[in-house]
């Protein structure tokens, strides 16, 4: 049974650590600060968080810091804030992701002025998280893909009607061909897949994300994706 690590500890995190278990993988999910994250109170003074509870109700999943889950995983995803994983895989340090894949679901979006957010300006145009993770750890497989949706479809594509897409980019074949197994195990089919080559496609896929998040605006729900037709 192959272990799966997951860095970041929201809705998208516990999304996957909850479809990871059910497909009978081992999970292990990570955050920055395992006391802190379990003893914070929830919204409007409730006496747990969202997270505290979901934990409680889902033991079967491993917690522990960004580091302990890097080192636990055979196969590492990163679901946590674009802003933010940078920083949150160097906590997982680069001798936990030397030689692994590393599934990045992540986006570089910028809400420090509100809604909608922007794309972080040098993660963008001519560069992409994806990229900037690779260079930052260049001994570890970085494979883009599942960022373009909303998370219940990453996991689980029958949730909407018809074909829909799923983009994924890597410069690593074989490492794109392993995830490709991961996303057939999800329901992904494989005519649904679409290889954009190289990581710096991540470029495209991340910038779909201002599109998404103005159709999500308008339509109040995130059951939506898109397709290809010609």
């Amino acid at each position: 049974m192959k272990k799966i690590a997951i860095l970041g500890t929201g809705t998208v995190g516990q999304t996957f650590a909850t479809r990871l278990n059910e497909l009978g993988y081992d999970v292990m999910i990570g955050t920055r600060n395992v006391s802190e994250k379990l003893s914070a109170p929830g919204k409007d003074g409730a006496a747990k968080n969202a997270f505290a509870i979901w934990h409680e109700e889902n033991n079967k999943t491993k917690f522990g810091t960004f580091e302990e889950a890097a080192a636990f995983g055979e196969i590492v995803l990163n679901t946590t804030q674009g802003t933010s994983s940078l920083n949150a895989l160097k906590l997982a340090t680069e001798k936990n992701l030397e030689g692994k894949i590393l599934v990045d679901i992540a986006n570089p979006l910028d809400f420090s002025k509100g809604m909608p957010p922007c794309l972080v300006p040098e993660l963008s145009n001519t560069n992409s998280l994806a990229e900037e993770i690779q260079k930052t750890f260049p001994k570890t497989k970085v494979v883009k893909t599942l960022n373009t949706m909303w998370c219940g479809i990453m996991v689980n594509p029958d949730l909407i009607k018809g074909d829909h897409i799923n983009y994924i980019c890597s410069n690593d074949e074989a490492a794109k061909t392993e995830v490709k197994l991961l996303l057939n195990k999800f329901g992904w089919k494989d005519s649904n897949i679409i290889d954009l080559g190289d990581l710096s496609a991540a470029r495209g896929t991340e910038a779909v994300l201002p599109v998404w998040l103005r159709i999500y605006g308008a339509k109040k729900s995130g059951a939506f994706n898109f397709n290809i037709v010609s």
